[in-house]
């Protein structure tokens, strides 16, 4: 006998991996045809903050918002392009930027095998962006049906973007991202630990590696940070993403290659 897929609606943010097939064709049919994928980092932020406080971020943001307009989300990837941050520090991991980029062009593929059409790349790490870019470009040349965005956090919206560098241009470990850790995982913030350091690379004409600018992995003022910042921070961020991608739900090319011919 035929049994309709179980009901996900209403139950909090939508989570591809603990979906069943049957619910994602069902997701797809019924119009939904976008989904968001976190890529953050595992990498040394200072001596308060988790390895994965990057993945973290944009995991947050992304279930946020999933729980507001019902577009899934798919598995992090918790592993981005950290390079600069050297090993000196133990603890970091990072992929070159042409394996991230690749790896995510080869989940847009079977996303679009799926029927997904629409893919926010939600970015947590500063130096993801250009591989994650490289990404956008490969994926719309090669799935033309496919239509791809690229949203740092900090650029959710101009508030959230003053928050996050208003102690550092160049920010890592620093009171925004302290802020959100308390807010939401305070037992991994080592508030004892924390060590404010200016942002000493601000003014240069060259990109230096992490250990050319911090001496202790942070950049910024992170013992300034409230849990109370956090929570306002994940909401402008949540809510700014979340009104934003409720008009790119149905948002249509501004021209057709037919306009043009």
């Amino acid at each position: 006998m035929e049994t309709t897929p179980p009901d996900i609606a209403g139950r909090g943010p939508v989570l591809w991996d603990e979906l069943t097939w049957e619910q994602v064709a069902r997701l797809v049919a019924d119009g939904m045809d976008m989904a968001i994928l976190p890529v953050g980092a595992t990498e040394q932020h200072g001596p308060h903050l988790p390895l994965g406080m990057d993945t973290l971020a944009a995991v947050t943001v992304a279930h946020g918002v999933s729980a507001r307009t019902g577009i899934p989300v798919l598995p992090a990837l918790p592993v981005g392009c950290s390079l600069g941050h050297t090993t000196r520090w133990p603890g970091t991991l990072s992929l070159r930027p042409a394996t991230l980029a690749a790896v995510v062009t080869e989940v847009a593929a079977w996303l679009h095998a799926a029927g997904v059409r629409r893919l926010l790349l939600l970015n947590g790490h500063v130096t993801n962006a250009a591989p994650l870019r490289c990404a956008l470009e490969v994926t719309r040349h090669d799935l033309p049906g496919m239509r791809v965005a690229l949203r740092s956090l900090w650029e959710a919206s101009p508030e959230a973007h003053r928050v996050y560098h208003d102690d550092a241009a160049n920010f890592h470990a620093n009171r925004a991202e302290t802020s959100l850790v308390l807010a939401v995982r305070p037992d991994l913030v080592h508030m004892d630990r924390a060590v404010d350091e200016p942002d000493r690379g601000a003014d240069h004409f060259f990109a230096y590696p992490v250990d050319h600018e911090t001496r202790t992995g942070t950049v910024g003022a992170p013992t300034g940070a409230t849990a109370d910042e956090g929570a306002r921070l994940i909401e402008e961020c949540v809510a700014s993403l979340s009104a934003q991608l409720s008009v790119a739900l149905t948002e249509d090319p501004p021209i057709t290659p037919e306009d043009t011919a």
